[in-house]
């Protein structure tokens, strides 16, 4: 057995982001979940590039302060505190805090399985 507290204001943010992020799932030795946190300031988005999807993970954020936009190719989908996006492999996305947000959004980002299968979309 293996039990883990993880505070993410003791994690260092992953370097050349377009936004802060924190692996939670590292420090806790997981091998099965991505577990990520995350703070968008007005502007900025999560991905690396733009509209992406995934071979075979599933993604997830929930949203735990702000707004979160998500695009995707037939429109944007807006995620306020206290909802959950999902994504479904081969579904692209990207996410994002508008330019003209009030605020900066702050979420937990959750992928199964934890791998890089990521591409970027070209509609």
């Amino acid at each position: 057995m293996g039990y883990h507290v993880v505070d993410p204001a003791d994690l260092d943010p992953e370097p050349d982001r377009p936004s802060e992020m924190k692996y939670v799932s590292e420090a806790a030795d997981l091998d099965h979940l991505g577990l990520r946190t995350y703070r968008v300031e007005p502007g900025e988005s999560i991905p690396l590039s733009g509209l992406h999807y995934h071979d075979e993970q599933e993604e997830v954020f929930y949203v735990l302060d702000g707004v979160l936009s998500v695009e995707t190719p037939e429109e944007t989908l807006t995620v306020d505190a206290g909802q959950f996006f999902v994504a479904e492999p081969g579904s692209p996305h990207r996410a994002h805090v508008a330019d003209d947000a009030d605020a900066e959004c702050r979420l937990l980002g959750m992928g199964a399985p934890p791998q890089s299968d990521g591409h970027s979309y070209e509609g």
